[in-house]
């Protein structure tokens, strides 16, 4: 896949193509979540919020699953396959490869497993870039254990003038603590002809993209560092240890950042929240809270505690308790919960109520209904005040396909009814306890399916003769039997 030259702004490289052996998955280790989206995700929305005009993304190792990926994501990411993974420096130039004609301007090259990298911390690289004038910066921290990463090696005035990989330094190299994230800005003209004349001679034997450094120095070309103070975002993923610590990491300060916005989480280490969910000032987390997805809460609402929602619109004023949700709505001022199980389609009208162990598929309960306790929604429309008795079942199958039941506005229906779909109960109108209802009914009018009750007596003594049933009935008939002295006869 190819696109036309970038003859403005600035073209990303965002390396993917490694194996990621140690997450031990059949997943692709870029495609691993946090806080709601793949490493490459996040990867791709840092360079995409820093203003970048072409973005490339080498794939290696999985490449159907981080491409089908990528393009979901955004479908004119460019595309470059690195077959042998022989470097970064290789990866680099099969980037740019993959372009009808070389870059111009400049070219920020980045990683598909480092999450936490910020766009604002793209840009000030950039921007910081561009000021000095330089050939290449590279962005540098500075860690108590630098073992294993490539070590920023300055002059006596501080200038940098190369990257030693761990694997090829000296043991006064090693003692650097300032070390290469990866992640640099490189004039592109310069990038060009750098990379095409990388050479293998290091321990190994691969094309390191951090010897454009030493070419840039050689050449007279200035050569700088913008040293993060924020560690974090400089860190990879390589395993499950590193995916969870960075994952609780950016789950840390996406709940800071809510809190700081007007947001009162009770307890954050137990709250949970994706970067794309949304909330509003005097929004309550109560603990054990996980808002996932696309997920918005609207001002003053309160949601928890023990419940996850994801792609949820929860409106103002509402309350969600212990509640289970997904791909719904919940008007403003509603109340869910607790124990509730919202599932694809459930809609709930403004003060509207859905309430203990009451589960709602595919259904739209209209503004100030209620289906208080104990039943299955399914297929519905509940119409406007409308009340939905305990123990109701919404029976919208019938082996072969789905069907639409409506209760009408203002309708009451009693305890244990099952509604037969399709079926119509229209506004103003009652059901029976314990009715079955398979015809419409008609507005204002009660409908009852069961014949009046009957009373078989002795049916106990009958054919549970002995039993602690048989006796309990005796003992109570022979106290209802009045005594002579009683009657005074």
């Amino acid at each position: 896949m190819t696109t036309s030259p970038n003859t403005s702004g600035v073209t990303a490289i965002v390396l993917a193509a490694g194996a990621g052996t140690r997450m031990k998955s059949s997943r692709a280790k870029v495609l691993h979540e946090i806080a709601g989206r793949s490493m490459i995700e996040h990867a791709l929305v840092a360079v995409s919020g820093a203003g970048v005009h072409t973005t490339i993304a080498v794939v290696g190792h999985d490449r159907d699953q981080v491409s089908a990926a990528i393009t979901a994501y955004d479908p004119t990411i460019v595309l470059a396959v690195q077959e042998r993974q022989n470097g970064t420096g290789h990866a680099v130039h099969v980037a740019l490869q993959a372009l009808d004609a070389p870059p111009e301007g400049t070219v920020v090259v980045t990683y598909g497993d480092v999450p936490l990298l910020s766009s604002q911390t793209l840009s000030e690289l950039l921007v910081g870039h561009r000021a000095a004038g330089r050939a290449v910066t590279i962005l540098t921290a500075e860690v108590d254990d630098p073992t294993g990463y490539g070590r920023i090696v300055r002059d006596d005035d501080g200038a940098v003038t190369a990257i030693r990989e761990h694997a090829d330094a000296s043991d006064a190299e090693r003692a650097i603590r300032e070390i290469n994230s990866g992640i640099l800005v490189v004039d592109a003209e310069f990038l060009g002809h750098a990379v095409a004349r990388l050479e293998s001679d290091n321990s190994q034997g691969e094309l390191y993209l951090t010897d454009i450094v030493g070419k840039a120095v050689a050449e007279g070309r200035p050569v700088g560092a913008h040293v993060l103070e924020d560690v974090w975002q400089t860190e990879g993923v390589n395993d499950r240890g590193q995916l969870a610590r960075l994952g609780r990491e950016l789950n840390r300060r996406i709940t800071r950042h809510w809190m700081a916005e007007g947001v009162t989480i009770v307890d954050p280490d137990t709250t949970w929240i994706d970067s794309a969910v949304t909330l509003a000032a005097d929004v309550t987390l109560l603990p054990g809270t996980q808002l996932l997805g696309a997920t918005s809460v609207g001002a003053g609402a309160t949601v928890g505690p023990d419940t996850t929602l994801r792609n949820v619109e929860v409106g103002e004023d509402a309350t969600v308790i212990r509640t289970h949700g997904s791909d719904s709505v919940i008007g403003a001022g509603a109340d869910v919960g607790p124990f509730a199980y919202l599932r694809p389609g459930a809609e709930l009208g403004d003060g509207g109520k859905i309430g203990t162990f009451v589960e709602v598929k595919n259904s739209r309960i209209g503004a100030g209904a209620k289906v208080p306790h104990l039943s299955y929604v399914g297929d519905a429309d509940v119409g406007e005040g409308a009340n939905v008795g305990a123990g109701t079942i919404f029976a919208n199958y019938d082996g072969v396909t789905k069907n639409r039941s409506t209760i009408g506005r203002h309708a009451r229906t009693s305890s244990n009814n099952t509604f037969v779909a399709p079926v119509t109960v229209g506004d103003g109108a009652f059901t029976g306890a314990g009715a079955t209802i398979r015809e419409d009914v008609p507005p204002g009018a009660l409908a009852v399916s069961a014949g009046p009750q009957r009373n078989i007596e002795g049916w106990v003594a009958d054919k549970r003769p002995g039993s602690a049933s048989d006796q309990a009935a005796r003992e109570r008939a022979a106290e209802a039997v009045p005594t002579v002295e009683a009657t005074g006869e």
